[in-house]
């Protein structure tokens, strides 16, 4: 059984933005607090991490694809919870200023919302590229992230972390159609074997699904204990042939 691509996270859209509010929130931290303002430097600790969290996240949840869709959903799950963590801290920061976040369709919002990020291109250098193009995606926002008014910052930071939530939810909606009409790797590996071992005992075609059939014995009834061929993907299909040559 081949295993599912893994590792395909320097292709999605909500790696790149959480790569950009990284870098990001790291300048921030940097520039806007202060012994004044974070005596103890928590606040630099948890925003920073929070915002590693949640690119780290991603990464892992996609390495882990190929093993484990349900630790990939449960990745990403943390991933945006992590950013919806962050994004409480910058909305804390401007009510701290009395200020409510940018209305939506204000114009200074409007800008930030109409930035769209390029596709990817990359060669077999796939890491360098990445870096590169994470780079130049985070060099659209820059005249808002490297704004000396703290305020301009926050609020930009706020609207990327609101696109990159929302994007990881249609990732986890999707990673959840996903294993519903596929299975994961235990269920993979679970047909893989009966499939397998019905090779192995030279078994016939199921007459109903045309799938793989194994030896079964009856346990119950008048033909308890009589071996006949069941189909392997019993209780969905329940074709039987009795024993002997298909």
């Amino acid at each position: 059984m081949p295993l599912d691509a893994s590792g395909g996270h320097r292709w999605l859209d909500s790696f790149v933005l959480a790569s950009v509010i990284q870098l990001g929130t790291l300048r921030f931290c940097e520039r806007f607090l202060n012994r004044s303002n974070d005596p103890c430097g928590r606040q630099f600790d948890q925003m920073t991490q929070a915002a590693r969290s949640g690119r780290m996240n991603i990464i892992e949840g996609s390495e882990r694809s190929a093993t484990s869709k349900e630790t990939e959903m449960r990745l990403t799950d943390v991933a945006k919870a992590s950013l919806g963590e962050l994004r409480g801290d910058y909305e804390t920061w401007l009510l701290n200023k009395d200020l409510p976040p940018w209305k939506r369709q204000s114009p200074e919002a409007r800008r930030i919302y109409d930035i769209q990020l390029d596709k990817p291109q990359y060669s077999d250098d796939v890491a360098h590229d990445s870096a590169v193009h994470i780079l130049t995606q985070r060099r659209k926002f820059s005249p808002w992230l490297d704004s000396d008014d703290d305020v301009i910052a926050a609020n930009t930071l706020n609207i990327l972390l609101g696109r990159t939530i929302l994007m990881l939810q249609r990732q986890l909606e999707w990673q959840h159609r996903h294993f519903l009409e596929h299975g994961g790797f235990r269920e993979s590996l679970s047909s893989d074997r009966k499939n397998l071992r019905a090779e192995q005992e030279g078994s016939p075609s199921c007459p109903l699904c045309t799938g793989p059939m194994q030896r079964r014995q009856a346990r119950a009834g008048d033909k308890a204990g009589q071996v006949f061929w069941g189909c392997t993907n019993y209780p969905n299909c329940k074709g039987i042939r009795p024993l002997g040559p298909s």
